[in-house]
């Protein structure tokens, strides 16, 4: 979806002018370049926990042979 900075919003395609701009400023708008933080905050809770479950299965594992 395209993302107009200026707005800070994305649009549908269908939505954009002829020339491919945002219908509230005009300006022409293009694909998002960032990945927004709670997607990179998701990840690494994600890491950690798998991180600590698998410290606690090498544990189980010690502990049980």
């Amino acid at each position: 979806m395209p993302w107009c900075e200026g707005c800070e919003k994305y649009w549908p395609e269908d939505e954009l002018d002829a020339e491919g701009g945002c219908p509230t400023c005009h300006e022409v708008v293009g694909e998002p370049h960032r990945t927004p933080w709670h997607f990179k905050l998701l990840v690494f809770t994600v890491a950690l926990y798998l991180g600590w479950r698998t410290v606690q299965g090498l544990t189980w594992v010690v502990h049980h042979l």
